[in-house]
């Protein structure tokens, strides 16, 4: 069985859809001749030709407009965003068009933006930002950000099928540097909206998505292995709709949760789901549920700076035993 990375697990899914379905087609920035700025697409254009994988000028709100009107159309067009920061400019159309056309008009939207997103790359400012919570209370979206090289693939393929818009962030730290075996042409579908447990625990529990995944398996290992903690660490996989029933499971399982994410901390998405928690599970709460977040400050360039800002291992570990010691 072939070990495949993330970006390679994320290539076989897009190029299987393309084959199985004539509707799907490309579009973004150099995502045709260049084979994509990370060269997700590399090869498209020879397979599927350029009436399918279609280079555009740099204006993102006009490739998700095009898109929207191929949707409507009655074709699934798949958008890559060279770097997800840069969906800000398409803002507009994906929140007030593309997520209202079906409520509004009947209009049928099916097409993905995907794009590289998060830090630890040392990207700086414009190409490490998470902007999943600006787009999260948009009715009308659907959000996903895989950690793991078969969900890469599944959730492509699942976003690609799905009847409604999908906003796809696949973790650029994670393209090369997460491997599985994963067989090209085997079926792979994650359902959207389905979380997953990543490690069984009875102690506490991490509730978290995409990069921070691995980060959060690092310290549950420590905290086993230095403190004799058991931690279960829960993958959302999808941010919109959220797995409400996987979250629940786990705080009423292991009674202490904390939620960790890459995201800025105010107004990130750890408030949120501290607040389905409290609503949904406070009786089962045995501590107030904790935050391991980036600071509140735009992501530096300077690598010693970036690691301050973002949350590392060790800064889980260290909530981790305030929370089991409350």
């Amino acid at each position: 069985m072939p070990e495949v990375t993330y970006l390679e697990a994320l290539r076989q899914g897009l190029r299987e859809e393309m084959r199985r379905d004539e509707s799907v087609f490309l579009l973004g920035e150099d995502v045709g001749l260049y084979g994509g700025a990370f060269k997700v697409t590399e090869g498209f254009l020879a397979e599927f030709g350029a009436s399918r994988v279609i280079d555009t000028p740099i204006a993102e709100a006009a490739i998700v407009g095009a898109a929207a009107g191929a949707a409507h159309m009655g074709m699934r067009p798949v958008v890559e965003m060279q770097f997800i920061d840069f969906i800000a400019c398409a803002y507009n159309l994906l929140t007030n068009y593309v997520a209202t056309a079906r409520y509004r008009a009947g209009l049928a939207c099916p097409m993905v933006v995907r794009g590289p997103y998060g830090g630890y790359v040392r990207g700086g400012p414009f190409h490490s930002q998470c902007p999943e919570a600006a787009f999260v209370h948009t009715p009308g979206l659907k959000i996903v950000a895989p950690a793991t090289a078969r969900d890469a693939k599944g959730l492509i393929k699942a976003a690609v099928r799905d009847p409604d818009p999908v906003l796809y962030f696949e973790h650029k730290f994670l393209y090369r540097r997460i491997k599985e075996d994963l067989p090209e042409g085997e079926e792979v579908l994650t359902p959207i909206g389905v979380a997953r447990v990543a490690r069984e625990g009875t102690d506490l529990s991490i509730v978290t998505w995409s990069a921070l995944v691995w980060k959060s398996l690092d310290a549950a290992r420590q905290l086993e292995q230095e403190d004799g903690l058991s931690v279960e660490v829960l993958d959302l996989r999808t941010l919109l709709p959220m797995d409400d029933a996987a979250i629940q499971a786990t705080v009423r399982k292991t009674n202490r949760v904390m939620v960790v994410h890459e995201d800025t901390r105010t107004g990130g998405l750890a408030g949120e789901i501290t607040a389905r928690v409290n609503e949904s599970s406070f009786e089962w709460l045995d501590a107030p549920v904790r935050r391991v977040t980036a600071a509140d400050v735009p992501l530096p360039y300077a690598p010693s700076l970036e690691d301050a800002v973002l949350p590392q291992t060790e800064d889980i570990v260290r909530m981790a035993r305030e929370l089991a010691a409350y």
